[in-house]
């Protein structure tokens, strides 16, 4: 198979020099033009593809070497990109910054090059002239297979301070793509974990999204940068494909004890509900088997997920339906596992606190055995409480917020066997919050994890699997059939 779909990666020097306004800008003002765009954002972060997603109407995706490795970026990015005509692929911080001590790994600068793709460079030159024909040739001569081919001048402050950029830029031999003005109309609310998700703020989102495609028209040669596009080079190889990919992938072992503390009430375990109409049965080779309803938590507080879990969850027989911890009072019926994933529920404990319908059926579903895979913000959600505001009471562990921001790549291994994993399958996360849950381990840990300190953290008791380390199912998707064999059986 041969891929040749056009596309374009959106670099910078830096993080804050514009990525985000002009990769979505692109988007959307392509998609405008009625082209069909494939939004993708290189690295680890969730909240950019939801403005990707807002700018393209189609799922934004990530594309990490360090979760996924390497021989997964042109996959994941052929399987997002089926059928476009165009792909946009926003970088992560400065075009050669990578995972911490591992070289090029998991950079802007690797994946264009996995990809074949041309770079566009964003420079920030609100406070430079001349001296931006220095970065940009620097940033294009540091390695001869990255193909920096335009520049788009961001933050320009006046038709003068534009001339004297071009006339320097003259001199680098890299194009000048477009040239953006200082607008802050589209500029897009922050605050302690980056932008504000898409899902809180809708109608403003919209409308930011509308601003940086009118920016961008105004601004930049869209044709030159389509043309650009259409002269990436041809990867081979096959587009990812979830059902493959589980079929692909070791049978899950057979169930094994419940490892982990008991419940604070070990006599009060109800029976979870289970579905009383034959709809969900599929033939899977062996006879009709019931696919087993599989909740995910969604709305504002649950923002962070990739979209390949859902996919591989519905590739290996399950029925996946969303819920709202802020909305709905009662989980989805007939449901038979629980995945929370990360999210913003230290902004919403006082909503999510009132909801204690919500709170006492996830209790109910955990405590009555049923899998229940939660990262991060999920994490939070089966606390005793946020701040002192009572969340589900699944694990006996209160969480904080935190002046101390712990970011970073993570090689992990899991220490006891759970309804995801057993132990010592070996996977690669990240971390990315500003709170901390006392104590920080159970008696059966989820992860042993090797950096920045050898430790153990996250928590395994009965089917549940909770953790601060947010993973890519993609590279074990092992991982999703045992999850959903277990809520078959469980």
């Amino acid at each position: 198979m041969v891929i040749s779909v056009p596309r374009l990666v959106i670099a910078a020097p830096s993080s804050g020099s514009g990525k985000t306004t002009v990769a979505t800008g692109l988007m959307a003002a392509f998609a405008s033009r009625g082209l069909a765009v494939s939004p993708h954002k290189v690295g680890p972060d969730y909240i950019d593809p939801g403005y990707h997603a807002l700018a393209t109407g189609r799922v934004g995706r990530n594309l990490d070497a360090y979760l996924c490795g390497t021989e997964l970026i042109a996959p994941l990015f052929a399987h997002g990109a089926r059928g476009c005509d165009l792909a946009v692929v926003e970088g992560v911080m400065g075009l050669y910054d990578g995972a911490a001590g591992e070289g090029e790994l998991a950079s802007t600068a690797q994946v264009a090059k996995l990809l074949r793709a041309p770079v566009v460079l964003v420079v920030d030159a609100s406070s430079q002239s001349r001296s931006v024909a220095a970065l940009v040739h620097g940033f294009a001569s540091w390695d001869p297979e990255v193909r920096v081919s335009g520049v788009i001048l961001n933050k320009v402050g006046s038709s003068r301070h534009e001339e004297m950029l071009r006339e320097a830029l003259d001199e680098s031999g890299v194009p000048v793509l477009g040239c953006l003005r200082r607008a802050a109309q589209v500029d897009t609310p922050a605050r302690h974990l980056g932008l504000v998700p898409v899902a809180e703020r809708r109608s403003d989102a919209v409308d930011a999204v509308g601003a940086m495609a009118e920016q961008v028209r105004r601004g930049c040669d869209l044709d030159a940068l389509y043309a650009l596009a259409r002269g990436a080079g041809e990867l081979s190889g096959a587009a990812w494909d979830a059902a493959a990919a589980v079929v692909s992938s070791p049978p899950p072992p057979l169930p094994v004890p419940t490892l982990g503390a008991a419940p604070p009430d070990p006599r009060h375990r109800p029976e979870r509900p289970r579905p009383q109409t034959p709809d969900g049965l599929k033939d899977r080779g062996s006879g009709l088997r019931a696919a087993p309803r599989i909740a995910v938590a969604g709305g504002a507080a649950f923002t962070f997920s990739y979209a390949e879990h859902a996919e591989l969850l519905t590739a290996a027989g399950a029925e996946v339906v969303t819920f709202d911890p802020l909305r709905d009072e009662q989980l989805p019926d007939g449901t038979r596992g629980l995945v929370i994933g990360g999210g913003f529920p230290e902004v919403y404990a006082p909503e999510l606190s009132a909801n204690e319908p919500l709170r006492k059926a996830v209790a109910e579903l955990a405590f009555g055995g049923a899998p229940v895979a939660a990262e991060c913000a999920g994490l939070l959600y089966l606390s005793r409480d946020i701040d002192g505001q009572p969340m589900c009471g699944v694990l006996d562990v209160s969480a904080r917020m935190s002046e101390r921001l712990t970011l970073g790549y993570r090689d992990a291994v899991a220490v006891s066997d759970s309804a995801l994993a057993v132990a010592g399958t070996r996977m690669r996360g990240h971390e990315f919050h500003r709170t901390v849950v006392e104590p920080g381990a159970g008696a059966a840990p989820a992860w042993g994890v090797r950096a920045p300190e050898r430790r153990v953290e996250g928590f395994v008791q009965q089917g549940v699997h909770a953790s601060y380390l947010h993973t890519h199912w993609a590279s074990q998707p092992g991982v999703a059939r045992r999850f959903v064999e277990r809520c078959r059986t469980s």
